[in-house]
């Protein structure tokens, strides 16, 4: 009698076969992804917007990534007060309405040329929650222009940002700026330690986050930091086993942090700028710098 095939051998053959095809699929995408890249076929120039399906994918992207971490931030229970809102407007006043524009008055026009343009806040409490728009201003969007205030704002001041965010869309332009014109002074320009992390974050992930917000991967190659390939400044490898920094002070912690501080007081003639980098954050950038 004629034998009928196996069939359990015969699924390995197709599922092999099936298999095959799809490793050959991925080969295809990934090299057709990398001479899409290679070959400079996207347009990244800020005079044309992203293609529609690129722009609300990263739309679709942003949402999703907010809502899956801005819950280990909750609220304030007294989040809305007059004080802070007042405190709020200030620091919008002073930080924010340059690209966001405010209820009467424009962005400046370089914000008016980024692409994509800073999206008005007057509509933020319309499609973020109090802990999605803390969560935003802290941290930051990639690749939007949209900076981390988490250096340069403390937890108050955040938070008192998204109360005055609260109010802002209720504020007629007379409004405005009689508020924003008796806020009171600035944010302050340095914040000593930056705002709470949550969770916690080890020591050297704090350090790598202090080299990114203090704009130090413009000019140096950092061990352990993603950042451009530049070669505006030395590498900064091997600081413990050199006699002198920037040939100036001593390769110690203390010497180290002096000159991340404030280089041009050391060294009047030095290129490398003062940033407004507080002491307690530049002893973990030379800590880090000195192991690495």
């Amino acid at each position: 009698m004629p034998q009928t095939p196996d069939p359990p051998r015969r699924f390995g053959a197709a599922g092999a076969l099936v298999a095959a095809v799809l490793l050959m699929v991925a080969v295809l995408v990934a090299l057709g992804g990398a001479a899409f890249i290679w070959l400079g076929v996207y347009d990244v120039s800020a005079t044309g917007p992203h293609l529609q399906p690129v722009h609300s994918m990263l739309e679709v992207a942003l949402r999703q990534s907010v809502l899956q971490r801005a819950d280990a931030h909750p609220p304030p229970s007294d989040l809305v007060t007059p004080a802070r809102q007042q405190l709020g407007a200030a620091c919008f006043r002073d930080r924010c309405v340059v690209c966001h524009g405010a209820p009467g008055v424009a962005p400046e026009p370089f914000a008016l040329g980024m692409q994509p343009v800073p999206s008005s806040l007057i509509e933020g409490t319309r499609h973020w929650r109090h802990q999605d728009l803390y969560w935003i201003t802290r941290n930051g969007i990639k690749m939007s222009g949209m900076p981390a205030w988490e250096y340069r704002l403390s937890e108050d001041e955040l938070w008192a940002v998204v109360a005055f965010l609260d109010q802002l869309p209720r504020l007629t332009p007379p409004q405005y700026a009689a508020l924003t014109a008796g806020a009171g002074p600035s944010c302050r320009a340095v914040n000593e330690a930056p705002a709470a992390v949550v969770p916690p974050l080890p020591t050297a992930e704090l350090a790598q986050r202090a080299f990114r917000q203090h704009g130090c991967t413009a000019c140096h190659i950092i061990p352990g930091v993603v950042g451009p390939d530049t070669s505006v400044g030395p590498v900064l490898t091997g600081l413990a086993g050199r006699d002198r920094i920037g040939g100036r002070v001593a390769a110690t912690e203390q010497g180290l942090a002096d000159w991340i501080r404030d280089p041009r007081s050391l060294d009047a003639h030095t290129a490398m700028p003062t940033v407004g980098i507080s002491e307690s954050q530049a002893r973990l950038m030379a800590r880090y710098l000195l192991m690495h």
